[in-house]
């Protein structure tokens, strides 16, 4: 398979990469949709002209985003829907409440190297939230999904895969020391490894899935990054949200990447192989078919009990 590149970059910006995009008659939704890069996601979603669904813990704030998208674009068809993606309840009922087609699902929303935290399950919290919540809300919302006929399903990863592959004989940290950065790095590259399996499972249906990095972006998901660690990031190439989403945005709605499925981008451009640098590049694992197969399996087995 050929690379797939577009004429966007690292400082290209959600606007620039939705300009001309016609997405009238399109649903979307967009987790994570109140905060961060999710809102300029949806922003650029709904100036398109796509009904586009903030879908998040805090209501209250999704509706203060949803108000200003609105101002901003003229679009009154911006809404808001609550989902604790730790809470399976909760992801089944956003699920079970959605009505009609879904042509665009953005499992943007995660938490980023929190200490340990469980769900009541026992489950590792960013494990949990990242992964497991989205797979049941995706996979909850399959047949809306499939009905919508070209679905994209754009699955926000990051370069913090590099640090972990899942580790299947002990995800949730039950005997291993744990580390906030490794289960992070974990939950990422199942991110990745969802991309990878349902794009080939449900090829039939019609639906694409594809990964991505967005970027380094000042959020509050480096609520608890610690100063150290803030200041070693002193050097990185920041990106402002608006640019952080451009990628999401990209796979999301961009004729450029039409039929493009099971791949991981960053900076608007499929990534390259990992080489020497902590924050770029792919790691071969977390494209590998076999582990991709297995993690789904293990997710259906999970969310299952």
């Amino acid at each position: 398979m050929s690379r797939i590149t577009t004429p966007f970059d690292h400082d290209s910006a959600a606007a620039q990469v939705i300009a001309g995009v016609d997405l009238s008659g399109r649903r979307a939704v967009v987790t994570g949709g109140a905060s961060g890069i999710g809102v300029e996601t949806a922003r650029a979603l709904a100036s398109a002209g796509a009904e586009v669904t903030l879908a998040v813990r805090n209501t209250a704030a999704g509706e203060r985003t949803a108000a200003e998208i609105i101002e901003t674009t003229g679009n009154k068809h911006v809404l808001v829907a609550p989902l604790e993606l730790a809470d399976r309840e909760s992801v089944q009922a956003f699920a079970k409440n959605w009505d009609g087609p879904l042509h665009i699902l953005v499992n943007n929303a995660g938490v980023m190297a929190e200490p340990l935290n469980r769900t009541p399950e026992g489950w590792e919290h960013q494990f949990a939230t990242n992964h497991l919540g989205h797979f049941g809300l995706v996979t909850g919302l399959h047949s809306a999904l499939a009905q919508a006929g070209g679905a994209r399903i754009v699955s926000v990863s990051s370069s913090a895969h590099l640090r972990s592959d899942v580790v299947f004989d002990d995800i949730h940290f039950e005997r291993r020391p744990y580390d906030e950065w490794s289960a992070y790095g974990q939950s990422k590259t199942a991110n990745v490894l969802f991309a990878v399996e349902a794009a080939k499972r449900w090829a039939s249906d019609g639906i694409i899935a594809n990964a991505l990095m967005p970027g380094g972006i000042r959020t509050a998901l480096q609520r608890h990054v610690s100063a150290d660690q803030l200041k070693a990031w002193e050097e990185f190439p920041w990106k402002t949200t608006e640019q952080g989403a451009s990628t999401s945005v990209l796979l999301a709605a961009s004729p450029l990447v039409d039929g493009v499925t099971g791949r991981y981008f960053e900076d608007n451009n499929e990534a390259l192989p990992r080489g020497d640098s902590e924050y770029s590049g792919v790691a071969a694992y977390a494209l590998d078919p076999e582990s991709a197969t297995r993690l789904w399996d293990v997710s259906e087995e999970l969310l299952a009990k």
